[in-house]
């Protein structure tokens, strides 16, 4: 696997021009839109957003390796010709980031994403985050001791896998979570213990959460 992986998160709507369409005219839209997704990046995974969030109807997960400085430049100026061909949609919302190795756990876990590679599970939840002003002044000794709490609690979850984004600098946020989990309810308990841990202090931002399930790219162009 690359050392780096650049992901980014689209929602899109569906415009007034897709619902003029007929349902077999509809289709075709999908399937271009499948079609234009799959010659940008080497993974591209959907997920239905509607009706966990009312302002989007599905969301497209690109990963692409960015090892070479250049690729970033190379994939967004491809993405952006492609989706202003496509009448049929909108965008919404965007998040991205890098992958890079954590400050406070060594090596890989079983609980990795791996972007580009595997099965993906049945829901994605992704969401924006920052930490304080207060907490990148603590010592280090300090904040891994707090994360060691939280990296604690998040391995009794071990069904439930983590992907972070680096997004210091690109996006108005500094990282972008995303989790994979076959149960929304057992997530949910993760998340309510997670805040009621120590760190849970010197979180600035973690709002808004997108819930997505998974469409094949044969769902989705169904």
């Amino acid at each position: 696997m690359a050392e780096r992986i650049l992901n980014l998160y689209t929602n899109f709507h569906f415009t007034g021009a897709y619902y003029d369409l007929d349902p077999s005219e509809r289709v075709d839209a999908r399937r271009r839109i499948v079609q234009a997704a799959s010659q940008l990046a080497p993974a591209n995974h959907f997920y239905t957003i509607f009706p966990t969030r009312s302002e989007s109807d599905f969301m497209i997960w690109s990963a692409v390796p960015a090892d070479d400085p250049k690729a970033p430049a190379e994939f967004f100026k491809a993405y952006s010709r492609a989706i202003e061909k496509l009448e049929e949609i909108d965008h919404d919302k965007t998040l991205w980031g890098l992958t890079r190795p954590s400050m406070y756990s060594r090596g890989k876990s079983e609980q990795d994403m791996d972007p580009l590679e595997g099965p993906r599970s049945t829901y994605l939840i992704v969401y924006p985050f920052s930490k304080s002003k207060e907490w990148y002044l603590m010592s280090m000794d300090a904040r891994q001791g707090q994360m060691n709490e939280h990296i604690k609690l998040g391995k009794q979850y071990f069904d439930i896998k983590q992907l972070l984004l680096y997004s210091f600098g690109l996006q108005d946020q500094e990282f972008v979570v995303s989790y994979e989990t076959e149960d929304l309810s057992r997530f949910s308990e993760l998340v309510q213990a997670l805040r009621s841990t120590e760190g849970r202090r010197h979180t600035l931002l973690d709002t808004p959460i997108i819930t997505g399930v998974y469409l094949s790219h044969e769902e989705f162009a169904s």
